[in-house]
Protein backbone atom coordinates (compact mmCIF):
# COMPACT_ATOMS: atom_id res chain seq x y z
CA UNK A 1 0.00 0.00 0.00
CA UNK A 2 1.39 3.41 -0.94
CA UNK A 3 -1.67 5.66 0.12
CA UNK A 4 -1.38 8.24 2.58
CA UNK A 5 -2.70 6.90 5.99
CA UNK A 6 -5.69 8.75 7.15
CA UNK A 7 -6.52 7.63 10.79
CA UNK A 8 -10.31 7.23 11.24
CA UNK A 9 -10.27 10.58 13.55
CA UNK A 10 -9.12 12.74 10.17
CA UNK A 11 -11.27 10.61 8.00
CA UNK A 12 -14.64 10.95 10.02
CA UNK A 13 -13.88 14.83 10.22
CA UNK A 14 -13.41 15.01 6.80
CA UNK A 15 -16.79 13.82 5.85
CA UNK A 16 -18.56 15.15 9.00
CA UNK A 17 -19.91 18.10 5.89
CA UNK A 18 -21.63 15.23 3.76
CA UNK A 19 -25.37 16.31 3.44
CA UNK A 20 -27.70 15.12 6.43
CA UNK A 21 -28.67 11.62 5.75
CA UNK A 22 -31.12 11.08 3.55
CA UNK A 23 -33.87 8.22 4.13
CA UNK A 24 -33.93 6.00 1.33
CA UNK A 25 -35.97 3.02 2.51
CA UNK A 26 -38.15 2.24 5.15
CA UNK A 27 -40.70 -0.55 5.87
CA UNK A 28 -44.04 -0.19 4.21
CA UNK A 29 -47.31 0.35 6.62
CA UNK A 30 -48.67 -2.90 6.71
CA UNK A 31 -44.73 -3.97 7.65
CA UNK A 32 -44.57 -6.75 5.38
CA UNK A 33 -42.75 -5.11 2.74
CA UNK A 34 -39.48 -2.27 1.39
CA UNK A 35 -40.53 0.89 0.10
CA UNK A 36 -38.86 3.64 -1.13
CA UNK A 37 -39.00 6.62 1.24
CA UNK A 38 -42.04 7.64 -0.43
CA UNK A 39 -43.97 4.97 -0.36
CA UNK A 40 -43.23 3.73 -3.77
CA UNK A 41 -43.16 -0.20 -3.91
CA UNK A 42 -39.50 -1.30 -4.10
CA UNK A 43 -39.07 -4.96 -5.21
CA UNK A 44 -35.76 -6.74 -3.49
CA UNK A 45 -34.45 -9.25 -6.41
CA UNK A 46 -30.40 -9.67 -4.82
CA UNK A 47 -27.38 -11.46 -6.03
CA UNK A 48 -24.84 -12.38 -4.03
CA UNK A 49 -21.54 -10.68 -5.59
CA UNK A 50 -19.51 -11.20 -1.93
CA UNK A 51 -16.16 -10.64 -3.47
CA UNK A 52 -17.12 -7.70 -5.99
CA UNK A 53 -15.22 -4.96 -3.67
CA UNK A 54 -12.19 -6.94 -3.01
CA UNK A 55 -11.76 -8.86 -6.41
CA UNK A 56 -13.07 -6.57 -9.49
CA UNK A 57 -11.23 -3.72 -10.49
CA UNK A 58 -13.39 -0.91 -12.66
CA UNK A 59 -13.55 -2.17 -15.69
CA UNK A 60 -14.82 -5.65 -14.28
CA UNK A 61 -16.99 -3.88 -11.91
CA UNK A 62 -18.88 -2.31 -14.87
CA UNK A 63 -18.96 -5.27 -16.94
CA UNK A 64 -20.69 -7.24 -13.80
CA UNK A 65 -23.33 -3.95 -12.66
CA UNK A 66 -23.99 -3.75 -16.21
CA UNK A 67 -25.33 -7.25 -16.87
CA UNK A 68 -27.21 -7.58 -13.35
CA UNK A 69 -28.71 -4.02 -13.86
CA UNK A 70 -29.98 -4.92 -17.07
CA UNK A 71 -31.55 -8.08 -16.06
CA UNK A 72 -33.91 -6.58 -13.92
CA UNK A 73 -32.18 -7.37 -10.44
CA UNK A 74 -32.26 -4.36 -7.89
CA UNK A 75 -29.81 -5.19 -5.30
CA UNK A 76 -26.08 -6.70 -5.37
CA UNK A 77 -24.98 -7.81 -2.35
CA UNK A 78 -21.16 -7.51 -1.33
CA UNK A 79 -18.73 -7.50 1.62
CA UNK A 80 -16.73 -4.53 2.40
CA UNK A 81 -13.92 -7.00 4.51
CA UNK A 82 -14.25 -9.80 2.12
CA UNK A 83 -14.26 -13.55 2.83
CA UNK A 84 -11.47 -14.98 0.42
CA UNK A 85 -8.43 -13.10 2.86
CA UNK A 86 -10.08 -10.13 2.63
CA UNK A 87 -7.43 -8.36 4.85
CA UNK A 88 -4.33 -9.94 3.76
CA UNK A 89 -4.80 -10.15 -0.25
CA UNK A 90 -5.22 -6.69 -1.31
CA UNK A 91 -7.68 -5.16 -4.39
CA UNK A 92 -6.70 -5.16 -8.06
CA UNK A 93 -4.76 -1.71 -7.11
CA UNK A 94 -2.97 -2.89 -4.55
CA UNK A 95 -4.40 -1.76 -1.37
CA UNK A 96 -5.77 -3.64 1.62
CA UNK A 97 -8.88 -2.00 3.72
CA UNK A 98 -7.18 -1.68 7.08
CA UNK A 99 -4.08 -0.38 8.55
CA UNK A 100 -2.20 -2.90 10.64
CA UNK A 101 -5.89 -5.00 10.32
CA UNK A 102 -7.02 -2.56 12.79
CA UNK A 103 -10.56 -1.76 12.12
CA UNK A 104 -10.34 2.39 13.29
CA UNK A 105 -7.53 2.47 10.76
CA UNK A 106 -9.39 2.38 7.44
CA UNK A 107 -7.36 2.58 4.13
CA UNK A 108 -8.82 5.45 2.15
CA UNK A 109 -7.32 4.02 -0.82
CA UNK A 110 -9.03 0.78 -0.30
CA UNK A 111 -12.37 2.57 0.53
CA UNK A 112 -12.05 5.15 -2.85
CA UNK A 113 -12.68 1.37 -5.58
CA UNK A 114 -15.24 0.70 -3.20
CA UNK A 115 -16.83 4.29 -3.45
CA UNK A 116 -16.75 3.87 -7.26
CA UNK A 117 -18.70 0.56 -7.60
CA UNK A 118 -21.25 1.93 -5.14
CA UNK A 119 -21.45 4.92 -7.35
CA UNK A 120 -21.46 3.15 -10.53
CA UNK A 121 -24.56 0.94 -9.35
CA UNK A 122 -26.45 4.08 -8.09
CA UNK A 123 -25.82 5.17 -11.74
CA UNK A 124 -26.95 1.76 -13.22
CA UNK A 125 -30.76 1.55 -10.60
CA UNK A 126 -28.96 -1.13 -8.35
CA UNK A 127 -28.97 -0.85 -4.56
CA UNK A 128 -25.73 -2.17 -2.63
CA UNK A 129 -26.68 -4.61 -0.14
CA UNK A 130 -23.52 -3.91 2.03
CA UNK A 131 -22.11 -6.20 4.40
CA UNK A 132 -19.25 -3.88 6.60
CA UNK A 133 -17.35 -7.41 7.10
CA UNK A 134 -17.45 -11.17 6.75
CA UNK A 135 -18.52 -13.08 10.12
CA UNK A 136 -14.88 -14.28 10.00
CA UNK A 137 -13.39 -11.22 10.72
CA UNK A 138 -15.09 -12.01 13.88
CA UNK A 139 -14.58 -15.63 14.84
CA UNK A 140 -13.32 -18.10 12.35
CA UNK A 141 -15.44 -20.90 13.65
CA UNK A 142 -14.21 -24.37 11.33
CA UNK A 143 -13.78 -22.26 8.13
CA UNK A 144 -12.57 -18.89 6.85
CA UNK A 145 -9.47 -16.97 7.16
CA UNK A 146 -10.38 -14.42 9.64
CA UNK A 147 -8.07 -12.54 11.02
CA UNK A 148 -10.70 -12.05 14.15
CA UNK A 149 -10.42 -8.76 14.61
CA UNK A 150 -14.03 -7.16 15.57
CA UNK A 151 -14.85 -6.58 19.12
CA UNK A 152 -17.87 -4.61 20.45
CA UNK A 153 -15.49 -1.13 20.12
CA UNK A 154 -13.97 -1.03 17.44
CA UNK A 155 -17.16 -2.82 15.57
CA UNK A 156 -19.19 0.67 16.57
CA UNK A 157 -16.46 2.67 15.09
CA UNK A 158 -15.95 1.10 12.43
CA UNK A 159 -20.13 0.67 11.82
CA UNK A 160 -20.11 4.28 12.20
CA UNK A 161 -17.10 5.10 9.37
CA UNK A 162 -19.04 3.02 6.69
CA UNK A 163 -21.87 4.50 7.31
CA UNK A 164 -20.74 7.97 7.49
CA UNK A 165 -19.50 7.32 4.38
CA UNK A 166 -22.45 5.94 2.42
CA UNK A 167 -25.01 7.91 4.30
CA UNK A 168 -26.14 9.68 1.19
CA UNK A 169 -26.22 6.36 -0.57
CA UNK A 170 -28.88 4.22 -1.49
CA UNK A 171 -27.90 0.89 1.01
CA UNK A 172 -28.98 -1.63 2.59
CA UNK A 173 -27.04 -2.78 4.95
CA UNK A 174 -26.45 -6.45 6.18
CA UNK A 175 -24.69 -7.60 9.47
CA UNK A 176 -23.57 -11.08 10.37
CA UNK A 177 -21.64 -12.40 7.17
CA UNK A 178 -22.39 -16.12 7.26
CA UNK A 179 -21.82 -16.16 10.91
CA UNK A 180 -24.53 -17.43 13.51
CA UNK A 181 -23.73 -15.72 17.15
CA UNK A 182 -22.11 -17.36 19.00
CA UNK A 183 -23.23 -16.20 22.74
CA UNK A 184 -24.77 -12.82 23.79
CA UNK A 185 -20.52 -10.93 23.36
CA UNK A 186 -21.00 -11.93 19.61
CA UNK A 187 -24.71 -10.47 19.34
CA UNK A 188 -23.04 -7.72 21.28
CA UNK A 189 -20.41 -7.16 18.78
CA UNK A 190 -23.31 -6.73 15.87
CA UNK A 191 -25.27 -4.82 17.52
CA UNK A 192 -22.61 -2.34 18.51
CA UNK A 193 -21.99 -2.15 14.51
CA UNK A 194 -25.78 -2.07 13.82
CA UNK A 195 -25.79 1.25 16.28
CA UNK A 196 -22.63 2.61 14.55
CA UNK A 197 -23.89 2.22 11.51
CA UNK A 198 -27.10 4.19 12.56
CA UNK A 199 -24.56 7.13 13.66
CA UNK A 200 -23.02 7.53 10.56
CA UNK A 201 -25.46 6.53 8.32
CA UNK A 202 -28.71 7.96 9.87
CA UNK A 203 -27.27 10.71 12.40
CA UNK A 204 -28.24 8.69 14.90
CA UNK A 205 -31.98 7.74 13.84
CA UNK A 206 -32.68 4.34 13.07
CA UNK A 207 -35.72 5.17 10.84
CA UNK A 208 -33.02 6.47 8.25
CA UNK A 209 -31.18 3.68 7.35
CA UNK A 210 -32.90 -0.03 7.15
CA UNK A 211 -30.59 -3.13 8.61
CA UNK A 212 -30.68 -7.11 8.29
CA UNK A 213 -28.55 -9.95 8.86
CA UNK A 214 -26.93 -12.74 7.21
CA UNK A 215 -26.55 -15.89 9.04
CA UNK A 216 -25.27 -19.11 8.15
CA UNK A 217 -26.57 -22.17 6.25
CA UNK A 218 -30.14 -22.82 7.68
CA UNK A 219 -30.22 -19.49 10.09
CA UNK A 220 -32.24 -17.04 10.39
CA UNK A 221 -31.66 -13.72 11.83
CA UNK A 222 -35.40 -13.68 14.13
CA UNK A 223 -33.45 -16.34 16.21
CA UNK A 224 -31.15 -13.79 18.02
CA UNK A 225 -32.15 -10.62 17.04
CA UNK A 226 -36.11 -10.26 15.86
CA UNK A 227 -36.84 -8.05 18.69
CA UNK A 228 -34.19 -5.84 18.30
CA UNK A 229 -35.10 -2.41 17.34
CA UNK A 230 -32.40 -2.03 14.53
CA UNK A 231 -33.17 -5.19 12.73
CA UNK A 232 -35.45 -3.98 10.21
CA UNK A 233 -36.27 -7.38 8.10
CA UNK A 234 -35.06 -10.57 8.62
CA UNK A 235 -33.07 -12.53 6.84
CA UNK A 236 -32.45 -16.81 6.22
CA UNK A 237 -29.49 -18.44 4.30
CA UNK A 238 -31.54 -21.49 3.76
CA UNK A 239 -28.53 -22.70 1.86
CA UNK A 240 -27.28 -25.49 -0.91
CA UNK A 241 -29.18 -28.21 -0.13
CA UNK A 242 -32.47 -29.24 -3.04
CA UNK A 243 -34.56 -30.13 0.47
CA UNK A 244 -34.73 -26.98 2.22
CA UNK A 245 -38.21 -26.41 2.46
CA UNK A 246 -37.61 -22.63 2.22
CA UNK A 247 -41.35 -22.38 2.27
CA UNK A 248 -41.24 -23.31 5.91
CA UNK A 249 -38.59 -20.95 7.01
CA UNK A 250 -40.15 -17.67 5.53
CA UNK A 251 -43.99 -18.97 7.08
CA UNK A 252 -42.03 -19.30 10.67
CA UNK A 253 -40.64 -15.72 10.28
CA UNK A 254 -44.25 -14.46 8.88
CA UNK A 255 -46.19 -15.08 11.71
CA UNK A 256 -43.74 -13.98 14.46
CA UNK A 257 -44.80 -10.98 16.36
CA UNK A 258 -43.83 -7.85 16.20
CA UNK A 259 -44.46 -8.15 12.20
CA UNK A 260 -41.62 -7.69 10.56
CA UNK A 261 -40.58 -8.47 6.70
CA UNK A 262 -38.44 -11.62 5.79
CA UNK A 263 -36.60 -13.01 3.13
CA UNK A 264 -34.51 -15.53 1.99
CA UNK A 265 -30.58 -13.87 1.51
CA UNK A 266 -28.82 -16.83 0.46
CA UNK A 267 -31.32 -19.69 -1.08
CA UNK A 268 -29.29 -22.52 -3.01
CA UNK A 269 -27.24 -21.00 -5.93
CA UNK A 270 -26.72 -21.80 -8.87
CA UNK A 271 -23.81 -23.84 -10.56
CA UNK A 272 -23.06 -24.61 -6.62
CA UNK A 273 -21.88 -28.06 -5.51
CA UNK A 274 -25.22 -29.62 -3.90
CA UNK A 275 -25.01 -29.88 -0.72
CA UNK A 276 -21.07 -29.27 -1.02
CA UNK A 277 -21.54 -32.83 -2.24
CA UNK A 278 -20.97 -32.45 -6.02
CA UNK A 279 -19.48 -36.28 -6.49
CA UNK A 280 -22.71 -37.72 -5.50
CA UNK A 281 -25.45 -34.92 -5.97
CA UNK A 282 -24.20 -33.11 -8.93
CA UNK A 283 -24.37 -28.89 -9.31
CA UNK A 284 -27.49 -27.13 -9.39
CA UNK A 285 -29.45 -25.73 -11.87
CA UNK A 286 -32.05 -23.06 -12.89
CA UNK A 287 -34.92 -25.12 -11.62
CA UNK A 288 -33.13 -25.33 -8.30
CA UNK A 289 -32.69 -21.41 -7.96
CA UNK A 290 -36.07 -20.72 -9.50
CA UNK A 291 -38.01 -23.13 -6.84
CA UNK A 292 -36.31 -21.70 -4.35
CA UNK A 293 -37.46 -18.25 -5.30
CA UNK A 294 -41.18 -18.61 -6.21
CA UNK A 295 -41.77 -20.79 -3.17
CA UNK A 296 -39.91 -18.47 -0.72
CA UNK A 297 -42.11 -15.14 -2.50
CA UNK A 298 -44.94 -16.98 -2.30
CA UNK A 299 -44.54 -18.19 1.32
CA UNK A 300 -44.68 -14.43 2.21
CA UNK A 301 -41.17 -13.28 1.36
CA UNK A 302 -40.91 -9.62 0.17
CA UNK A 303 -38.31 -9.78 -1.83
CA UNK A 304 -35.47 -12.78 -3.02
CA UNK A 305 -31.89 -13.18 -3.33
CA UNK A 306 -30.26 -15.05 -6.41
CA UNK A 307 -26.79 -16.54 -6.28
CA UNK A 308 -24.19 -18.38 -8.16
CA UNK A 309 -21.32 -20.20 -7.19
CA UNK A 310 -18.94 -18.45 -9.92
CA UNK A 311 -20.57 -15.56 -9.53
CA UNK A 312 -19.98 -14.62 -5.57
CA UNK A 313 -16.38 -15.64 -5.36
CA UNK A 314 -15.75 -13.85 -8.69
CA UNK A 315 -13.71 -16.76 -9.57
CA UNK A 316 -11.21 -17.27 -12.81
CA UNK A 317 -8.37 -19.86 -13.23
CA UNK A 318 -6.08 -18.04 -12.05
CA UNK A 319 -7.65 -17.29 -8.17
CA UNK A 320 -8.03 -19.62 -4.82
CA UNK A 321 -10.64 -21.28 -5.68
CA UNK A 322 -13.67 -22.14 -2.95
CA UNK A 323 -15.84 -25.38 -3.03
CA UNK A 324 -15.20 -26.30 -7.08
CA UNK A 325 -16.93 -23.70 -9.00
CA UNK A 326 -17.51 -25.12 -12.59
CA UNK A 327 -16.26 -21.91 -14.81
CA UNK A 328 -15.02 -18.46 -14.68
CA UNK A 329 -17.78 -15.60 -13.44
CA UNK A 330 -17.92 -13.56 -16.54
CA UNK A 331 -18.73 -17.18 -18.52
CA UNK A 332 -21.53 -17.46 -15.42
CA UNK A 333 -23.19 -14.11 -15.90
CA UNK A 334 -25.59 -15.50 -18.27
CA UNK A 335 -26.50 -18.53 -17.00
CA UNK A 336 -30.49 -19.53 -17.74
CA UNK A 337 -31.21 -19.22 -13.77
CA UNK A 338 -29.54 -15.57 -13.42
CA UNK A 339 -31.75 -14.78 -16.83
CA UNK A 340 -34.73 -16.23 -15.32
CA UNK A 341 -34.82 -14.16 -12.35
CA UNK A 342 -35.68 -11.34 -14.62
CA UNK A 343 -39.26 -13.50 -15.02
CA UNK A 344 -39.34 -13.57 -11.23
CA UNK A 345 -39.56 -9.78 -10.98
CA UNK A 346 -41.91 -9.35 -13.75
CA UNK A 347 -44.29 -11.60 -12.37
CA UNK A 348 -44.29 -9.69 -8.88
CA UNK A 349 -44.44 -6.29 -10.27
CA UNK A 350 -47.03 -7.38 -12.61
CA UNK A 351 -49.80 -6.82 -10.05
CA UNK A 352 -50.16 -4.49 -7.03
CA UNK A 353 -47.79 -6.88 -4.32
CA UNK A 354 -47.88 -4.35 -1.18
CA UNK A 355 -50.86 -6.16 -0.23
CA UNK A 356 -49.83 -9.73 -1.49
CA UNK A 357 -50.44 -12.31 1.35
CA UNK A 358 -49.37 -15.88 1.61
CA UNK A 359 -52.56 -17.99 1.60
CA UNK A 360 -52.58 -22.09 1.55
CA UNK A 361 -56.43 -22.24 1.44
CA UNK A 362 -56.21 -21.54 -2.13
CA UNK A 363 -55.34 -25.15 -2.60
CA UNK A 364 -56.54 -28.42 -1.25
CA UNK A 365 -53.55 -30.27 -1.40
CA UNK A 366 -50.17 -28.47 -1.63
CA UNK A 367 -47.46 -31.25 -1.73
CA UNK A 368 -44.18 -30.68 -0.26
CA UNK A 369 -40.15 -30.41 -1.17
CA UNK A 370 -39.51 -30.84 -5.11
CA UNK A 371 -43.45 -31.05 -5.62
CA UNK A 372 -45.13 -28.13 -3.37
CA UNK A 373 -47.55 -26.41 -4.38
CA UNK A 374 -47.51 -22.45 -2.94
CA UNK A 375 -49.95 -19.84 -2.94
CA UNK A 376 -50.23 -16.04 -2.33
CA UNK A 377 -53.03 -13.99 -3.30
CA UNK A 378 -54.22 -10.28 -3.02
CA UNK A 379 -57.95 -9.66 -2.58
CA UNK A 380 -58.24 -9.60 -6.29
CA UNK A 381 -55.77 -11.85 -7.90
CA UNK A 382 -53.69 -14.81 -6.86
CA UNK A 383 -50.50 -16.48 -8.28
CA UNK A 384 -49.91 -20.18 -7.66
CA UNK A 385 -46.78 -22.04 -7.99
CA UNK A 386 -46.60 -25.92 -8.91
CA UNK A 387 -43.16 -26.55 -8.07
CA UNK A 388 -43.36 -29.48 -10.87
CA UNK A 389 -46.10 -29.03 -12.53
CA UNK A 390 -48.72 -30.86 -10.66
CA UNK A 391 -52.29 -30.46 -11.23
CA UNK A 392 -53.70 -27.55 -9.01
CA UNK A 393 -56.82 -28.35 -6.95
CA UNK A 394 -58.34 -24.78 -6.48
CA UNK A 395 -60.59 -23.31 -3.78
CA UNK A 396 -62.34 -21.08 -5.72
CA UNK A 397 -63.86 -18.01 -4.53
CA UNK A 398 -61.10 -17.05 -2.41
CA UNK A 399 -60.28 -13.59 -4.17
CA UNK A 400 -63.44 -11.06 -5.52
CA UNK A 401 -65.08 -11.39 -8.38
CA UNK A 402 -68.05 -13.69 -9.94
CA UNK A 403 -65.76 -14.69 -12.67
CA UNK A 404 -62.04 -14.93 -12.70
CA UNK A 405 -59.26 -15.09 -15.91
CA UNK A 406 -57.09 -17.84 -15.39
CA UNK A 407 -53.19 -17.67 -17.22
CA UNK A 408 -50.48 -20.14 -17.10
CA UNK A 409 -46.78 -18.11 -16.53
CA UNK A 410 -43.98 -20.12 -17.70
CA UNK A 411 -41.04 -19.15 -15.02
CA UNK A 412 -38.44 -20.50 -17.65
CA UNK A 413 -39.53 -18.08 -20.32
CA UNK A 414 -41.71 -15.27 -18.90
CA UNK A 415 -44.40 -16.49 -21.21
CA UNK A 416 -47.99 -15.88 -20.69
CA UNK A 417 -50.91 -18.38 -22.09
CA UNK A 418 -54.54 -17.61 -21.28
CA UNK A 419 -56.23 -20.35 -20.12
CA UNK A 420 -60.24 -18.82 -20.28
CA UNK A 421 -62.46 -17.57 -17.76
CA UNK A 422 -64.33 -19.81 -15.22
CA UNK A 423 -66.95 -19.19 -12.67
CA UNK A 424 -65.38 -18.34 -8.81
CA UNK A 425 -66.87 -20.84 -6.68
CA UNK A 426 -66.66 -23.93 -6.04
CA UNK A 427 -63.41 -26.24 -6.51
CA UNK A 428 -61.48 -26.51 -10.26
CA UNK A 429 -58.21 -28.19 -11.39
CA UNK A 430 -55.85 -26.72 -13.13
CA UNK A 431 -53.23 -28.80 -15.41
CA UNK A 432 -49.91 -27.28 -15.81
CA UNK A 433 -48.73 -27.69 -19.83
CA UNK A 434 -46.32 -30.35 -18.24
CA UNK A 435 -45.05 -32.15 -15.77
CA UNK A 436 -42.11 -33.48 -13.94
CA UNK A 437 -38.38 -32.02 -12.78
CA UNK A 438 -37.42 -28.77 -14.51
CA UNK A 439 -41.52 -28.33 -15.35
CA UNK A 440 -42.60 -25.86 -12.99
CA UNK A 441 -45.34 -23.49 -13.71
CA UNK A 442 -47.52 -19.93 -11.99
CA UNK A 443 -50.86 -20.13 -12.31
CA UNK A 444 -52.32 -16.74 -12.45
CA UNK A 445 -56.33 -16.15 -11.45
CA UNK A 446 -57.67 -12.67 -12.02
CA UNK A 447 -60.68 -11.04 -10.85
CA UNK A 448 -61.78 -10.57 -14.43
CA UNK A 449 -63.41 -7.42 -13.65
CA UNK A 450 -59.69 -6.07 -12.76
CA UNK A 451 -59.30 -6.52 -16.84
CA UNK A 452 -55.16 -7.06 -15.20
CA UNK A 453 -52.89 -7.68 -18.37
CA UNK A 454 -50.93 -10.86 -18.59
CA UNK A 455 -47.71 -9.96 -17.05
CA UNK A 456 -45.29 -7.86 -20.15
CA UNK A 457 -42.35 -10.09 -20.87
CA UNK A 458 -38.83 -8.47 -20.52
CA UNK A 459 -36.02 -9.33 -22.66
CA UNK A 460 -32.75 -9.48 -21.36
Amino acid sequence: MTSKLLTLGASLFLISFLPVAAQHFRVSDNERYIVKADGTPFFYLGDTAWELFHRLNREEADLYLKNRAEKGFTVIQAVVLAEVNGLRDPNPYGDLPLYNEDPTKPNDAYFQHVDYIVNKAEELGLTIGMLPTWGDKLFKNTWGQGPEVFNTSNAKVFGEYVGRRYKDKPIIWIMGGDRDPRHEQDEAVWTAMAEGITAGAGDGDPAKVMITFHPSGGSGSSKWFHNDNWLDFNMYQTGHCRDAKVYEKITHDYNLTPTKPTMDGEPIYEDHPVCFNAKELGYSEAHDVRRAAYQDLFAGAHGHTYGCHDIWQMYTPERNAINGPRRSWKEALDLPGATQMTHVRTLMESRPFLMRVPDQKLVREAYTGAERIQATRSEDFAFIYSTAGKPIDVNMGVISGKRINATWFDPRTGESTSIGKFRNEGTKVFTPPTNGPDNDWVLILDDAKKNYAAPKKREV
